[in-house]
């Protein structure tokens, strides 16, 4: 019988990337839900292609638009709005896979409803475990779900550890992570140009093709912060069993260090499609569309140390996690709020990391026992940024 896999955040390069791989393997796989948020023409044609049961917006009047440009082409597709719609899709009966690519805050509650209904869950929302980690890793034990990670780096930490990993190092032989990073397009820039960075110059990166937001991200490295934290959920890592290494190839994903000397890597081509299909068929493997690495025209991988000075925010990631608590989510609010009045004009590109120090400065970090206590954090966090944005 078909997989049935609800896609959240169909219309993002994840989601676009998910119904690319679907589309190659009709045999195994069917579109049962789609989400999206603004870009309801492409919602429109990814449910003209795929022919789901449900596609699911974030409003009543885009539903009412989605609905009619479905129906004049004798759609199928039943079209649901809000919050309560997105959980509907994620948790329901006739699904086995979720693919959580939903970006920021937004993507906790449907991800979390997956997990809670013991879905395999293909998790490319980091803020999930960013926001709400300990809430979120103990779902995944209590449902019996099978978390499988999307983000290239610890989708390839995750084929680089032993079968069967349970979060001990020591028993497994483990010494540390090692998650690697492109640089992004200021990894070589001086102090003058990132004064001048422009939202379309961060928007570039030299090899992924990404959101606006995640791209931004990816610039200040605080996207690798928020991988550090990540992986700490994922793997029972201590902050200083992970170690970001700057390789701006993008060839290697991330790797594995062991007490015998060995390490272990994942190699391929920058495409966001590898860990897609890994994740979708693990256990198995399947084609992904993917081109053959051309070891031979990469010629050379070269490694660097990461330069905190010039990526501040990485460093406020690893005081985050160290901190623990409500830290790590009241760093994610603050950058949600940074970055948005970045891309608006309204702040300086260096000026994000001081918006994102001044939040955590001010908000005092507490035990995040349940998730009111993570929405409380996350609506402190963005208050607090707001106050350190610049006044016009």
């Amino acid at each position: 019988m078909r997989q049935r896999v609800t896609v959240l955040g169909a219309t993002g390069s994840i989601g676009v990337n998910t119904l690319s791989v679907l589309a190659r393997h009709p045999d195994r796989y069917e579109v049962f839900a789609l989400s999206g948020q603004t870009r309801i023409d492409k919602l429109a044609e990814q449910c003209r292609q795929h022919r789901p049961r449900f596609a699911v917006v974030g409003n009543d009047e885009d539903r009412k638009r989605l609905a009619s440009l479905l129906t004049r082409e004798g759609g199928a597709t039943e079209v649901l709005a809000g919050a309560d719609a997105l959980a509907l899709v994620a948790a329901h009966p006739d699904v086995h896979s979720v693919m959580a690519a939903i970006v920021g805050a937004a993507g906790l509650q449907p991800t979390l409803a997956a997990v809670r209904a013991g879905k395999r869950v293909l998790l490319a929302n980091k803020e999930a475990l960013v926001m709400a980690g300990e809430i979120f890793m103990a779902a995944v034990r209590d449902s019996g779900a099978i978390l499988l990670p999307i983000d290239s780096e610890h989708n390839a930490v995750f084929q680089s550890l032993p079968a069967g990993f349970a979060g001990d190092f020591e028993r497994a032989g483990v010494r540390r992570i090692l998650l690697t990073a492109s640089g992004g397009p200021f990894r070589t820039a001086s102090a003058e140009k990132l004064a001048r960075v422009t939202p379309d110059e961060a928007c570039a990166h030299p090899n992924w093709v990404m959101g606006r937001k995640i791209s931004v991200d990816s610039a200040t490295m605080m996207n690798k912060g928020l991988e550090v934290i990540e992986a700490h959920w994922l793997f029972a890592a201590a902050a200083d069993r992970i170690k970001v290494v700057i390789h701006p190839q993008s060839v290697i994903h991330s790797m594995v260090e062991y007490i015998d000397g060995s390490v272990l890597a994942q190699l391929g081509n920058p495409d966001m499609r590898t860990p897609i299909a890994h994740a979708l068929a693990y256990p198995e493997r399947i084609d992904a569309g993917v081109a053959s690495l051309d070891l031979f025209q990469v010629a050379q991988l070269t490694f660097e140390e990461p330069d905190l000075r010039r990526f501040p925010c990485l460093g406020l990631a690893y005081r985050a996690l160290r901190a623990g608590g409500s830290a790590a989510a009241v760093l994610n609010a603050a950058n949600e709020v940074a970055v948005a009045a970045f891309l608006a004009g309204q702040l300086p590109f260096l000026g994000i990391a001081d918006v994102i120090a001044a939040a955590l400065d001010k908000v005092p970090q507490g035990a995040v026992e349940d998730l009111a206590a993570v929405v409380d954090a996350d609506a402190r966090g963005r208050r607090a940024a707001l106050e350190a944005l610049p006044r016009p």
